[in-house]
């Protein structure tokens, strides 16, 4: 917006055009970091020079070593911010999940597997030689039967 307004155009117009009020924009103009967000900030540089010395010891070390070098905070508030930036110990958190792992290598079929087709009835059933059809059948039978072992078998019938 300092851009826009050097080449002319009141803040006004470029406020209400991106649909921001302008006092908030006039606020942070006066001062564009809070007190709030630069104490983090001072927080976070302690514990990430703690967690590169040191990769090894969780946040609850970090803080130790933050208050250390004179960065005092809550052990929630160390968690929160050695949570959000990713920092670890360095043999802890174990992965969920089966993502960004991939799958065994693909190779050529070891086992030399025999796909055959398929035969299909004159109806579009596919059939096994075991169960096809007697030659000279004109129609398919839909009815299936049960064995004493509880399989379904399609009876072939003479036609």
């Amino acid at each position: 917006m300092k851009e826009l307004a050097a080449d002319g155009i009141p803040v006004a117009v470029t406020c209400r055009v991106l649909n921001l009020a302008r006092q908030p924009y006039y606020r942070w103009l006066a001062c564009p970091v809070t007190d709030g967000e630069l104490e983090e900030a001072y927080r976070a540089n302690a514990l990430f020079d703690a967690h590169r010395d040191d990769p090894e010891f969780g946040y609850r070390y970090l803080v130790d070593e933050a208050r250390d070098a004179g960065q005092s905070m809550a052990t929630r508030t160390a968690w929160r911010i050695c949570s959000s930036n990713g920092w670890w110990i360095a043999f802890g958190k174990p992965k969920r999940g089966k993502a960004g792992r991939s799958g065994p290598p693909v190779h050529e079929d070891l086992v030399q597997r025999n796909f055959l087709r398929q035969r299909r009835t004159s109806c579009g059933w596919p059939t096994s030689p075991s169960t096809a059809p007697v030659k000279g059948s004109s129609t398919c039978v839909r009815s299936r039967t049960s064995t004493p072992t509880g399989s379904w078998v399609t009876p072939s019938t003479p036609g």
